[in-house]
């Protein structure tokens, strides 16, 4: 019997490496295109994992991997698109702000710290969060309203005036509105498998912030990346990423905006758009783990990649999908280092306003892929309301109304 797994755990070995760097090839490729958002690549997985050769936990590690690569990936599509121009400093996102000041190169390795301290702190968290996660859901699930309706009202409370607090209000109202409308509507998508969320989410937060920077000069040269939080701050930062990280993936309709708007609650203005990078990569790379062991304990999948495994039929092997997820990890921490700053020099390299228009068409293609003609229309629907924080000099995350006010309403 020794000799016997000696014998074959190399081959199973080899199996299982193959398909995690299969994985983490796709979601580098998907972490660097623009407007690709990590639930429509979870939605082609979904569509592609039948015919894809090999035993079902081994294509479940490979789209899993691939989910962490490209949660770490993202970050540079984020920084180099939508930057504004240097007089829109103050209501660009954080990111954007820092490639304004030329520290770009900065972000990318304070993003690649978040989300790799977020597992190595998630994984080991992840086992208690979960016991005490099981015994508080039929709470949850029982008061699911109230629950969301509170985690409504801390947000609103984020904004510092009364201003503030009343154009959140209308944020949320709008997008929620947008949802109950937009949520049952049927869809004739191009591809085997589609959904509304794709024009949805595209359109609150991916037009408007190209939109908005279309009259912007595009990258400024980018000086070093040295960054400038001590050790300390990073790990605390982190720390607070991976914690709020498990908010989405135990309970419904909380995204990753949210979870990291709220974080910032409980970090120090002082750390200011270095603080925000931080603690939401950490937010979205702890939130695949978290979700990983919400899927197991109770059964319910949070995010697009784990909706996707259950779609496929993928059988849920912990510890072979935990290994997928540390290897990914690794592997797409080393990728942002090294595609991060070559991806902010060729973006710069391009006429901005071409580069926008470009990608907004883009964003049309993924509509209408995953919606059909109806996609256009919710897409279109959708930027209008997108285009509302900014005006109202609120945070986006309110807009995430679109999902929490059809849930709180029982919908």
């Amino acid at each position: 019997m020794v000799v016997e797994t000696v014998v074959v755990a190399p081959e199973r070995t080899v199996a299982v490496l193959a398909f995690v760097a299969a994985g983490c090839l796709f979601g580098t490729v998907s972490g660097l295109v623009p407007g690709l958002h990590a639930n429509n690549m979870a939605f082609l997985l979904a569509a592609l994992a039948p015919s894809i050769p090999g035993s079902p936990p081994l294509v479940g590690a490979a789209m899993l991997a691939a989910g962490v690569v490209h949660s770490f990936l993202d970050i540079a599509p984020m920084l180099a698109l939508g930057v504004p121009d240097p007089a829109m400093a103050v209501s660009a996102l954080p990111g954007h702000r820092l490639v304004l000041e030329g520290r770009g190169r900065e972000a990318l390795c304070l993003s690649a710290l978040g989300s790799g301290l977020a597992v190595v702190l998630s994984v080991p968290l992840a086992v208690p969060l979960t016991v005490v996660m099981v015994g508080a859901e039929p709470v949850i699930s029982t008061h699911q309203p109230l629950v969301l309706g509170a985690i409504v009202l801390a947000l609103l409370g984020t904004e510092p005036t009364r201003r503030g607090i009343g154009g959140g209000v209308l944020a949320f109202a709008a997008s929620a509105g947008l949802g109950i409308v937009a949520l049952d509507l049927p869809t004739n998508p191009a591809l085997a498998v589609g959904s509304v969320l794709t024009p949805l989410f595209t359109g609150l937060f991916g037009a408007p912030v190209l939109i908005d920077a279309m009259e912007g000069n595009g990258i400024p040269e980018q000086r070093g990346g040295t960054v400038t939080l001590s050790a300390r701050s990073v790990c605390g930062l982190g720390g607070v990423g991976s914690l709020c990280g498990a908010i989405v993936g135990y309970i419904p309709g909380v995204s990753s905006a949210i979870a990291a708007t709220l974080a910032l609650v409980t970090v120090p203005g002082r750390y200011g758009a270095r603080g925000f990078v931080v603690a939401t990569s950490g937010v979205n790379t702890a939130n695949t783990i978290f979700a990983l062991f919400a899927l197991v304990s109770l059964g319910a999948p949070r995010t697009g990649v784990l909706v996707a495994l259950k779609r496929a039929n993928v059988p849920i092997d912990l510890p072979l999908l935990l290994a997928a997820v540390v290897i990914a990890a690794v592997v797409g921490f080393c990728a942002v280092l090294s595609l991060g700053d070559p991806y902010l020099r060729l973006v710069g390299a391009i006429d901005y306003t071409t580069l926008s228009i470009g990608v907004l068409g883009l964003l049309c293609l993924v509509s209408y892929l995953f919606a059909g003609l109806i996609g256009i229309g919710v897409f279109a629907a959708s930027t209008v309301v997108g285009l509302l924080p900014v005006r109202l000099d609120v945070q986006r995350a309110h807009l995430m109304g679109v999902l929490l006010g059809p849930l709180i309403l029982g919908q």
